[in-house]
């Protein structure tokens, strides 16, 4: 079976790992700010809060923006479903907004309409939460233009695109964003086994994350209400939770930094050879705009509809390990108890009939790619 993905550990990330796990600190030593510091580096960042996975980041980021019960976070429905719960941990209401049926990220198109009618409401979000679909950033100059003028703050929901550019610059730099959010699971294009790491060029937003990582305790004298007892002393200035990223995982993820560039490249090349392989069959391959150079987490095909259960169990007997990215957040029975149905967001459920993740990942072999589209074509013929 060729899985759609998998991680690729080196021999120096074994050892990265092993060297912490031979020290003092298996937890809050020194590999954590090392880890984000290559990471704000690497994506022009000012501030990286590296927490135990993406999920957490999206919390705190959440927390950090000061949202709560009564307020409102939009996303897509073409996510996974952290990008909506992050909402609901905070207690506020989630709503979504339509794809694009080009890009298959939010549609900022159906933003402007909603935005406007939900003024009209009075029922404006607070947080709206845009996902990079695949390693592919949406449309932030435009979004941001529309958040702006709203008065709305945008996190972006980068898991999928560590690498990416978007308009010649790092996805992460949040140019068009408080706060960027990245995962390091296992098949994402550099892993920390679990764990995610949010960007912000705000040092307050930074600092309110940290805290809420870990507990909501801080051992700064500056930001305690009294003078310490004394050297052991710390205080709990908000509700935090144990969000904590290891020693371990930050060492792993500083390891595969020095193989991002490399990582995104060779997904690129494989990217271009599908795009020219499978050129002449009947299905729907990915467009990235022109100002978007995708970091290509995933390579989904559209086949239609009719056949789509069909080639993805034919294709899961012939050995290849196909997935679907991702089944819409508004059909989840959680989020029909809310009152969400069916036929709300025709885009994205049009997506979901149609999709299918094929294999993508750095270690792909070339004969390996070439079995992938034998199998497809055979599927689709």
């Amino acid at each position: 079976m060729i899985p759609y993905g998998r991680q690729d550990i080196s021999d120096e990330d074994i050892a990265a790992v092993v060297a912490v796990l031979k020290s003092d600190f298996l937890t809050q030593g020194p590999a954590v700010p090392a880890f984000e510091a290559a990471v704000a580096a690497r994506v022009g960042a000012a501030h990286a809060v590296a927490v135990n996975s993406a999920t957490s980041a999206l919390h705190v980021a959440c927390m950090a923006l000061g949202l709560g019960p009564g307020d409102w976070l939009w996303t897509v429905p073409t996510t996974f479903v952290a990008s909506a719960n992050c909402g609901l941990y905070c207690g506020a209401s989630v709503d979504f907004v339509d794809i694009d049926p080009v890009t298959w990220t939010m549609c900022p198109k159906a933003l402007a309409s909603k935005l406007d009618q939900a003024k009209v409401e009075g029922r404006l979000p607070k947080v709206i939460v845009p996902v990079h679909l695949c390693g592919q950033s949406a449309d932030m100059a435009e979004i941001a233009r529309l958040a702006r003028a709203y008065g709305v703050r945008v996190i972006e929901d980068a898991s999928h695109s560590i690498g990416a550019d978007h308009e010649g610059r790092p996805v992460g730099d949040c140019r068009y964003s408080d706060i960027c959010v990245f995962s390091f699971h296992p098949v994402k294009i550099i892993t920390t086994a679990e764990g995610g790491l949010a960007t912000t060029q705000d040092p307050v937003l930074a600092r309110k994350m940290e805290l809420a990582r870990s507990h909501g305790i801080t051992r700064d004298p500056a930001e305690m209400t009294q003078a310490p007892d004394g050297p052991w002393y710390y205080q709990q200035v908000s509700l935090g939770y144990n969000y904590r990223m290891t020693e371990m995982q930050a060492a792993l993820g500083l390891s595969q930094m020095s193989r991002l560039d490399a990582f995104v490249a060779r997904r690129r090349t494989l990217a271009a050879r599908y795009n020219r392989l499978l050129g002449n069959l009947p299905l729907v391959r990915p467009s990235p705009p022109a100002d978007v150079a995708s970091a290509w987490h995933l390579y989904v095909v559209r086949v239609p509809a009719d056949r789509h259960r069909t080639v993805f169990d034919t294709l899961r007997a012939d050995g290849i390990g196909v997935n679907l990215h991702y089944i819409p957040v508004h059909t989840q029975p959680h989020y029909q108890s809310m009152g969400f149905r069916p036929g709300q967001f025709p885009q994205a459920e049009a997506y979901y009939a149609e999709a299918i993740s094929i294999p993508l990942y750095a270690g792909l072999s070339d004969a390996d790619q070439d079995r992938v589209v034998a199998a497809l074509e055979r599927a689709l013929t």
